[in-house]
């Protein structure tokens, strides 16, 4: 398998405090993984550094053909647009529609050719169930509406990886489901997906590697 995400002995600190030590730990290709443990156990922290927003203080970080020990700053938007990030919070724009909060990050990536753009968005609004509210502003939107506009804006770039940060924290539990299923649905189409969560029962409903942050250390549960 392609390892999409490869750790050796690395550690993360912030403001010179050691938020994880020795971690150690693989994603491969289309692999579905759960990062669970308590708030401020290094979750997020641990992503951050997937995309270049936290540097890697000691070890070995491969994400994909990059190497964080050696990312220059010029390549870290290159690193980024092959990663799709789904926040708990949506940070969705909210004097724009769903079509245009998609545009948005197409046109900031550095697409330009109006067609395609509209045909991208058309297939991520559709692949997520939304396409008939795209015209929708943000606050129109249930919350569960929101997430699945904001996992369509991680896939409009093709990632190979989504990094999602408690995506069902806001959510009530059936719709919460449905996003879990929807983010199985894409990892199973080859896109690779790490999912922090403190949801246990979500973790159980829809099976996948674990990892759990717990006294400064990433175990494999």
């Amino acid at each position: 398998m392609t390892k999409i995400v490869d750790y050796r002995n690395v550690l993360i600190t912030r403001k010179e405090l050691v938020v994880l030590k020795n971690v150690t730990f693989s994603l491969d290709k289309g692999e579905f993984a759960y990062l669970i443990g308590r708030v401020g156990s290094g979750k997020s922290s641990l992503m951050k550094t997937m995309y270049a927003e936290v540097p890697i203080t000691e070890g070995e970080a491969n994400v994909m053909e990059y190497s964080l020990n050696a990312l220059k700053a010029r390549h870290i938007p290159y690193l980024r647009r092959k990663i799709g990030i789904v926040f708990q919070d949506f940070q969705l724009l909210a004097d724009r529609s769903a079509y245009d909060n998609l545009e948005f990050v197409l046109k900031a990536t550095g697409w330009k050719n109006r067609e395609e753009i509209s045909e991208r968005i058309e297939e991520v609004l559709t692949r997520v169930g939304m396409v008939k509210k795209s015209y929708k502003m943000p606050h129109e939107l249930s919350g569960g509406e929101q997430q699945r506009i904001v996992i369509a804006r991680a896939l409009l770039n093709k990632p190979t990886l989504i990094l999602a940060d408690e995506p069902t924290g806001n959510l009530d539990p059936d719709t919460s489901h449905q996003i879990l299923a929807l983010l199985h649905n894409i990892a199973s189409k080859g896109t690779s997906v790490l999912m922090a969560t403190h949801n246990i029962q979500l973790v159980e409903e829809f099976p996948g590697k674990i990892f759990k942050c717990e006294n400064k250390k990433l175990i494999e549960c």
